[in-house]
């Protein structure tokens, strides 16, 4: 099989979202809102099951402007592969089409820190990433991705491959949007996550990584994708990002009406 051939096949389409082409288009275009698009430098959404986490990850979507390239960096929730997992080549299919790999800036990824793995294992049955595809390609069919997953980092490996990040953005033509896949705190009291998220928001919103780890380990914020969102917010600092801006947050109770146990959902824009 010639790399270009290789096609990742959808691992949660009708669980996550629908499953048909036509159901999915719908699904999506449900969610999204008119409303003005800025160009960001990141875009932190949610990735749990559209019917849970679709509205707030809609609102974002709707947000932004989506470029031709998207490096895309989630949490690795299957524990396979490399620590930070980098799928180089060849294209993820979905049920509206493919999105295909960028490879030449995968490999630029690759080549600015040794921190990033050549791997595609860990993205075999990995959702967070896959569940992003059918909003950018809903808002450009043309975009193609990096993808990403981290499964262990600490802060300095945070910082390095933040600054990275930037270095490969900052010398590619054209916008480049590093889109944050994350869920906020998890499986606790309504009250409780609301409180615990607004913690981790405050961090991310006034671009303080540091600051975002400290306080999801000091208050045990079970943010799944806090390690992405640290080396975001590294990358958008190195690129001259002057603040965040909180475009959504829910949780799953607001669809489930189930208050006792709920996960929450943040859309984040960094510009």
């Amino acid at each position: 099989m010639r790399k270009k051939e290789f096609i990742r096949k959808p691992c949660v389409a009708g669980r996550f979202y629908p499953g048909s082409k036509a159901g999915l288009e719908k699904s999506v275009a449900s969610y999204l809102v008119d409303t003005p698009r800025e160009d960001a430098l990141v875009l932190i959404c949610p990735h749990a099951g559209y019917m849970y986490s679709g509205k707030t990850a809609g609102m974002a979507f709707s947000s932004v402007n989506i470029p031709d390239r998207v490096i895309l960096i989630g949490p690795n929730h299957t524990g396979m592969g490399p620590y930070v997992s980098v799928m180089a080549f060849g294209a993820w299919e979905i049920p509206t089409g493919q999105v295909e790999v960028d490879e030449e800036l995968a490999s630029e990824v690759l080549a600015s820190s040794p921190l990033f793995q050549r791997d595609s294992e860990a993205h075999e049955n990995e959702h967070s990433l896959e569940v992003q595809l059918p909003f950018i390609r809903a808002i450009n069919p043309s975009a193609k991705i990096v993808p990403i997953t981290v499964m262990r980092a600490d802060r300095s490996e945070c910082e390095e491959m933040g600054k990275a990040l930037a270095r490969v953005i900052s010398k590619t033509k054209g916008q480049t949007l590093l889109l944050v896949s994350s869920d906020m705190n998890h499986y606790e009291p309504v009250e409780v996550t609301r409180a615990k998220d607004s913690l981790a928001i405050e961090k991310i919103t006034a671009l303080d990584a540091r600051g975002l780890l400290e306080v999801t380990a000091r208050k045990d914020i079970t943010m799944c994708g806090v390690l992405p969102a640290t080396i975001a917010i590294f990358a958008a600092v190195a690129l001259g990002g002057s603040k965040g801006r909180l475009i959504s947050h829910t949780t799953s109770g607001d669809a489930s009406a189930e208050m006792e146990d709920v996960v929450g959902y943040a859309g984040i824009v960094i510009s």
